[in-house]
C-alpha cells in the first residue's frame, strides 16, 4: 500500500511541478496546451485505476486487522478519487466549453479550480503515503 500511494503520490507531483511547467517552458503555448492536456488526461485515467487498486488494499488491510469498516486510509484514497473525478472529469469538459466561449465560468477560474482539485489531490496522496509507511498499530 506504500509503495502503490508513493509512486502515485510521485507522479502528481512530477506532472505538476515539472512536466506541465517545463511544456510552457520550451513549447509554443498552442503546443504546450495540447501536450498537457494529454498528460493530464493520462494521469486522471491511471489515478481511476490507482483510487480503484487503493481502495481494495485500504480494506484489505482494515478487515485483517480485524478494525472498523472505514480507516483513514480508505478516506483518503477515496478523497484522492474525488479529486480525480471532480477535478478532470467534470471540470475538464467545463473548460473546454469555456475555450469556445460557453458556459457562464470563464477558462482562467475553471483552470484555477481544475488546479485547486490537482493540488488538493497531491496533498491527499503524501498523507496518504505518510500513513501507508507509519508503523501498524497491534492490539
Amino acid at each position: 500500500m506504500a509503495w502503490v500511494a508513493g509512486v502515485w503520490a510521485g507522479g502528481v507531483l512530477v506532472i505538476g511541478t515539472v512536466a506541465a511547467p517545463s511544456a510552457f517552458a520550451v513549447l509554443e503555448r498552442a503546443q504546450a496546451g495540447r501536450f498537457v492536456a494529454r498528460v493530464f488526461a493520462i494521469e486522471a485515467y491511471v489515478s481511476l485505476a490507482l483510487a480503484v487498486l487503493m481502495i481494495l488494499l485500504a480494506r484489505r488491510q482494515t478487515v485483517q486487522q480485524g478494525g472498523v469498516r472505514f480507516s483513514l486510509e480508505l478516506g483518503l484514497a477515496l478523497g484522492a478519487l474525488f479529486c480525480t473525478v471532480a477535478g478532470y472529469f467534470a471540470v475538464q469538459p467545463m473548460m473546454e466549453a469555456a475555450r469556445a466561449g460557453q458556459g457562464a465560468w470563464s477558462f482562467a477560474t475553471l483552470h484555477g479550480v481544475s488546479l485547486a482539485f490537482f493540488a488538493l489531490k497531491g496533498l491527499v496522496l503524501l498523507t496518504l503515503a505518510w500513513r501507508a509507511t507509519a508503523p501498524v498499530a497491534r492490539h
